[in-house]
């Protein structure tokens, strides 16, 4: 199963693939897809579309994991952190499609909900040895797929046969 996490942002949307065969992970790429700040609303959102869905028809991932939307102190920046996310759903919107707060990926890896960035950063690294060096968006965005694997396999687990 080909998992790809998404941490959207409208500046530099991170991207992470991992392969889950039961409770085994496997780092197979992740990256960015950054926009410029110079160019109209607009065009960022259609070069974050089209970076997202070229990554999809490269990688065929079965599934999506997308992190939350968190509330930010600028109502204008949450907002375009709004319609940031509402792109990427869009461009995996075929897929199977699941959202999970931030609190919850941070507790699926470190044990707490309030882990720093380091630490979430620090576990993926562990969990994915062969990712070598993350920047912050990247490792965001692994830490959802890994999550989502595991809470994933978690919830099959629950579910009578």
């Amino acid at each position: 199963m080909r998992i790809l996490g998404l941490d959207p942002s409208l500046s530099r949307t991170g991207w992470g693939l991992i392969e889950a065969e039961g409770n085994r992970l496997r780092h197979i790429a992740h990256g960015a897809c950054p926009t410029r700040a110079a160019d109209p609303l607009p065009v960022r959102l259609k070069m974050l579309h089209d970076g997202i869905a070229a990554l999809v028809a490269a990688h065929a991932p079965q599934e999506a994991a997308v992190e939350e939307v968190f509330v930010n102190k600028n109502p204008q920046s949450t907002l375009k952190l709004g319609q940031a996310r509402g792109v990427v759903l869009l461009a995996v919107g075929h897929l199977i499609v699941s959202e999970h707060a931030t609190r919850l990926v941070k507790k699926a890896l470190t044990g707490t909900g309030a882990a720093e960035k380091a630490q979430v950063a620090a576990m993926v690294a562990r969990i994915l040895p062969g990712c070598g060096p993350l920047g912050e968006d990247e490792a965001d965005a692994l830490a959802v797929a890994i999550a989502h694997a595991h809470l994933r396999t978690a919830a099959q687990m629950r579910v009578p046969a």
